[in-house]
């Protein structure tokens, strides 16, 4: 298990684990990630990270990409 961070441009994971507050786990929910979604990473620039998760592309700060573990 490793944060979403870890992965490069065009790498790809399925989610295992959300860390982080209640409220931070129900708003990622909401975006899309949930326990065993496949994420891609699309890219990775000035602090933010570019997912690709169902059929959105979702910017995410490294802060929060370092809560969800793949």
């Amino acid at each position: 298990m490793m944060p979403l961070t870890m992965l490069k441009s065009g790498e790809s994971g399925k989610i295992l684990k959300i860390g982080g507050q209640e409220e931070v786990k129900n708003f990622l929910g909401k975006l899309g990630f949930v326990v065993g979604e496949e994420v891609s990473v699309v890219s990775s620039q000035s602090g933010n990270i570019i997912v690709q998760v169902k059929d959105s592309r979702v910017a995410v700060s490294k802060v929060i990409a370092n809560k969800i573990m793949i």
